[in-house]
């Protein structure tokens, strides 16, 4: 397997990390640790698990993973709905 920064699913998922953190930065100080917390540690799985999944043995394993990432990004889809 490749090195996961190779992968354009992770670099997309990095490019959305970098995205939350900065647009986060602009909620009100009373969310800081409530819907700002919980939506950069959704976009960090959704990394995380890519990473994870990319060094599992089978292809299998790996799908398991981006199943997981993918439930982090239908997080942060909802999080981005309920904040409009």
């Amino acid at each position: 397997m490749k090195d996961f920064r190779e992968l354009k699913v992770w670099q997309k998922g990095y490019d959305l990390v970098l995205r939350i953190s900065k647009v986060t930065l602009n909620f009100p100080e009373i969310e800081k640790f409530g819907l700002v917390s919980q939506m950069r540690r959704s976009a960090v799985s959704i990394i995380a698990n890519i990473a994870e999944g990319n060094k599992r043995r089978t292809n299998k394993d790996f799908k398991h993973f981006l199943n997981i990432a993918e439930g982090s990004l239908e997080e942060i889809k909802y999080f981005l709905f309920l904040k409009n």
